[in-house]
C-alpha cells in the first residue's frame, strides 16, 4: 500500500513538472512592426535600465492577446529564486517567475542571510536580521513575470537556477484579453505588494551559471 501510495506522488510529481515546461513549448515570435528593437548599448551596472516608450498607447496582436509596450528595460541582475507556473491565465503567457536582486541584493554575503520564497506571483523574503533597511532590499530586487518572445528566450528560461545571474533585455508591457482582462507592468522599482510585479516581455536573455 505504501509502495503504491508513493508511487501515485511521484506520478502525480512528475506530471506537474511536465506541465509546468509544457506550457514553455508554444510561444508567439514578436512581430515584425513591433517597435524600438535596440541593442546593448546601454552599460550594464547596478540599476535597471529603463526607457518609457509608446505615448500612444499603440498595441500589438500576442496570441489571443494583445499587448502595449511601456518600456525598453533592460536588466543584469542575480537570480534569488525561480517559480514555474502552469496554472491560471498568466501562465498562458508566462510560464516562469525570477525573483531577482542587483546592486547590494546581487552580493552573497547579503543574501545567504534572507531567506527567499514565491508562490501566488509574488516573492517573499525574511530574515532574522536583515543585513540591509528593509526599503533598500525592496528597492534592489523584484519578482519579475518572464514573457518569452521566441524559442532561443524560452530555452534559456528552462536553464535557469536560483544563484545564477541573467542578463536580458525586451520591454514593460500591459497585456490585455478580449474579454476585458488586463495585466500590467508595474514602472518603478520603488513599489511593494500586489501590482509591483514587472511584466516583461523578453527578447534576448542570457544566462550566466554560478560557478
Amino acid at each position: 500500500m505504501r509502495k503504491s501510495l508513493a508511487l501515485i506522488v511521484i506520478c502525480a510529481l512528475l506530471f506537474w513538472n511536465w506541465q509546468a515546461k509544457r506550457s514553455f513549448q508554444v510561444k508567439t515570435a514578436i512581430p515584425a512592426e513591433y517597435p524600438g528593437r535596440y541593442t546593448y548599448d546601454h552599460p550594464i551596472d547596478n540599476t535597471p535600465y529603463q526607457n518609457e516608450i509608446n505615448p500612444d498607447g499603440k498595441s500589438y496582436a500576442y496570441g489571443e492577446y494583445q499587448f502595449s509596450p511601456l518600456a525598453e528595460f533592460q536588466v543584469r541582475a542575480r537570480v534569488l529564486g525561480v517559480k514555474h507556473y502552469s496554472l491560471g491565465r498568466e501562465s498562458d503567457l508566462s510560464p516562469v517567475d525570477l525573483a531577482l536582486g542587483w546592486g547590494p541584493m546581487a552580493k552573497p554575503a547579503i543574501i545567504d542571510s534572507i531567506q527567499i520564497s514565491q508562490g501566488g506571483r509574488f516573492y517573499m523574503w525574511k530574515s532574522e536580521n536583515p543585513p540591509l533597511p528593509v526599503r533598500e532590499i525592496s528597492r534592489h530586487s523584484a519578482n519579475m513575470h518572464f514573457i518569452p518572445a521566441n524559442v532561443q528566450v524560452t530555452r534559456e528560461l528552462m536553464r535557469v537556477e536560483s544563484g545564477d545571474t541573467v542578463r536580458f533585455r525586451g520591454y514593460l508591457v500591459e497585456i490585455s484579453g478580449m474579454d476585458g482582462w488586463k495585466w500590467r507592468s508595474s514602472l518603478t522599482r520603488n513599489d511593494t505588494g500586489n501590482g509591483a510585479c514587472e511584466v516583461v516581455l523578453v527578447d534576448d536573455l542570457t544566462v550566466f551559471k554560478d560557478s
